[in-house]
This record gives C-alpha cells, structure tokens and sequence, in this order.
C-alpha cells in the first residue's frame, strides 16, 4: 500500500504529462505558431478576394483584353513600337496601274474623349506590286502616337470585327497582316502609307484606327468601296 498525494501545481505551458504506462512521459506544446499563421493566410486570402486578386485569372485576361482586344492578334508591345509605313511613300491613291478603293472614316462609339473631330480618308490599291494603304486623319491629339489596321468584316459589323489576315490564323503581325502606325503632327494630322507584297483582294473591307496605347478604344473605321 502506497498513498497517492495530488499535486495542486498546474502543468507548465510549455509541456503536458501522461501518466500512461509505466512513468510520466513528457509532450511538446501544441502548434499554436500553425494555427496563427492559417488565420493569418485566410485573412490575406480574403483581402486579396475582395480588391480584385481572383486566382482563377480573370483578372489576367481583362488585363489582355485591354491591351490587345478587339485586336487579339497583335504579338505584343515590341511589334507595337515598330513603325509601320512611310508618311513621304507614293500614296495609295496614286498607284500607277493599280486598282483603288477608298473609304470616308466614320466615328466609333468606342473612341476616347477628344477625338469626337477626327475624321479623314483610307485608300487601298492592289497592283503589279501588290497591296499599298494610305491613311489620312485630321482632329488627332498633336504629337501622339496611332496605329491602324485593315480589317475582315464591315464597320457596321462589331467595328470592323477581327484583323485581316492574308493566312487566317497565321502569324497575328505583319507581314501576315497590315498595319499602320503614324504620329499627328502639331495640327492634329496624321498620314502614311504602307506596302505589302501580297494582294489582299476584297477580303479586307475596312480599317480601323485607335490610339496606340489603347487599342480597345477604337477611334473611326472606314468601309471600303467595292
């Protein structure tokens, strides 16, 4: 016979008994430190949730969809920044030979504000050469910096909807495509013309301008006179 006397002391903190088996076995604190860092990745989580850091990537596209589309085909911001045309080149207007079309530009909704007196003329000739734009604007911001394109389908149809393309679905830049890039001088005019060596028949119906840092904000489309 033994007495058992009881220990009023509480366990420490820093470890717990078990009187199981044959003696007293000592146990680590529990992981208070994991539980804190948990509540602390929920917390960040939902911050994250709430201003817009969606995980699922929507973000991301958005973030495309502003700098590329409509346009979806360009190749990125270095193809962008390459000059496209010469404002001094024979315009298309003047091609010898050459079959011409031309078009009056039209305002789009989707133009930023001030440019609601931009307007002007797109030309297209197909000849022994093959296929030369000229673009002709007036009412552009002096000094900035716009690209055009030759589109697929009509103004009237989603703003000239997707880029034209000489081999639909290859390369999404020149010279699988046109494009036109030019900056408005200090009245607010911006002109050049651009060759390319293939003809593009009457497959590109239309072009389209729109500010070079924004290519969503399309300014004026002209439809070609077939």
């Amino acid at each position: 016979m033994y007495h058992h006397t009881h220990d009023p002391t509480p366990p420490r903190d820093s470890a717990t008994t078990s009187t199981r088996g044959r003696g007293a076995v000592l146990h680590p604190p529990r992981p208070r430190t994991r539980l804190a860092l948990c509540c602390t990745a929920l917390a960040v989580g939902a911050l994250l949730s709430g201003c817009g850091g969606d995980s699922s990537g929507g973000g991301s596209e958005k973030a495309a969809a502003a700098s590329a589309s409509p346009s979806k085909s360009t190749s990125g911001m270095s193809d962008m920044n390459m000059s496209y045309g010469d404002p001094s080149a024979t315009p298309a207007s003047k091609i010898p030979g050459a079959d011409v079309v031309k078009g009056a530009f039209k305002l789009l909704d989707t133009r930023p504000p001030g440019m609601d007196d931009v307007k002007g003329t797109a030309w297209l000739a197909q000849g022994a050469k093959g296929t030369t734009v000229t673009v002709s604007l007036t009412g552009l911001k002096p000094g900035h910096h716009y690209m055009a394109h030759l589109h697929a389908q009509h103004c009237s149809a989603d703003n000239g909807g997707e880029h034209f393309q000489f081999t639909k679905g290859g390369a999404a830049k020149p010279p699988n495509e046109v494009w036109l890039t030019f900056t408005a001088d200090k009245s607010g005019k911006g002109m050049t013309t651009v060759n390319n060596a293939k003809k593009t028949g009457k497959g590109a119906v239309a072009l389209v301008v729109h500010p070079m840092e924004a290519m969503d904000n399309r300014i004026a489309c002209a439809d070609f006179d077939f």
